[in-house]
């Protein structure tokens, strides 16, 4: 099963599936206010998405997020949204923003590093707000050739043109990891294999919890015949989102075509729970149903979820 094709908005389905998290842990982060409601999501809200979870997996409470964001807004200036204006670490349970290189409390506004008090208060109360307010103007104008190529694919518009707005999204940001992902989907249909590895590559490089860049990496693999490398990423991929569907199905079909039925049949299983009524839905069950049957003891029947 290929990667879906680039879109410009998500439906709030999509997105669950996407990032492998729940619909109670999305109504949970919207109701302590960690993230906005909203019908559909575009990349900001998935980045925000994907910054709440890898502070999460690093065992921050979402109540230290929350205060941490608030002391964010408050103390910095032009920052609306600490989870895609400011780049954030967790680490143990505090919050730490990266600022020219160096971590501060978000909280307290103090400074992993030992400076005294007068660099302190210039790194925090001047100099950063200049670089901050730079690098939001340099992403907001990646975001916007982001954009722009979204649109571009949409509307079926020459692939050159596609792919010069995603280069510019990636020159002004090169941690851009929406557009990477979407050249190498680019490189990989036209089945210039080099180029969509290159991309999909520099796209985990940007971002290593990326799942769907590990997954459209593992279908290149599969494609080219390396099931070995394939199966390595997909499976990176459940490791970050193990709620990932359509890395369970991909999973399960190259554990059938190796002639490991039991583990086809887990990712069969898992497959079928996460998505149960789609057109894949049916080929899955129709493969179960034939795994089973061909390691069902006699006199017993097999039964299909």
């Amino acid at each position: 099963m290929a990667a879906a094709a680039s879109k410009q908005a998500y439906s709030r389905q999509e997105v669950r599936r996407l990032l492998g998290i729940t619909e109670r842990q999305l109504v949970s982060w919207e109701e302590q206010k960690l993230v906005a409601t909203t019908p559909d999501y575009g990349f900001l809200e998935l980045l925000a998405l994907r910054t709440l979870l890898k502070l999460r997996a690093n065992r921050v409470p979402a109540v230290r997020i929350r205060h941490a964001l608030n002391a964010l807004r408050r103390n910095l200036e032009n920052v609306e949204n600490p989870l895609t204006d400011l780049k954030l670490h967790g680490d143990g349970k505090k919050v730490r923003v990266e600022i020219d290189g160096s971590l501060m409390e978000a909280v307290s506004g103090q400074l992993v590093l030992n400076f005294d008090r007068t660099e302190l208060k210039r790194l925090v109360q001047f100099p950063q707000k200049s670089r901050a307010a730079e690098e939001r103007e340099r992403r907001a104008t990646a975001e916007r050739w982001f954009q722009r190529g979204l649109d571009l694919e949409q509307t079926g518009a020459p692939a050159e043109q596609v792919i010069d707005a995603y280069s510019k999204a990636v020159d002004l940001d090169p941690k851009s990891s929406g557009a990477l992902v979407n050249l190498g989907t680019i490189y990989f249909n036209a089945r210039k294999w080099a180029e969509a590895e290159k991309y999909y590559r520099q796209a985990l490089e940007a971002d290593p919890e990326y799942a769907l860049a590990h997954f459209d990496l593992a279908n290149l693999y599969d494609e080219r015949g390396d099931r070995g490398k394939a199966l390595a990423h997909y499976e990176a991929a459940l490791k970050i989102s193990p709620n990932y569907a359509d890395a369970h199905y991909n999973v399960a079909l190259l554990y059938q075509g190796s002639n490991q039925p039991m583990k086809a049949v887990q990712h069969w299983t898992t497959y079928l729970k996460l998505d149960p009524s789609s057109h894949w839905s049916s080929i899955a069950r129709r493969e179960l149903a034939k795994l089973r049957e061909s390691t069902v003891v006699p006199g017993s029947r097999a039964r299909v979820e």
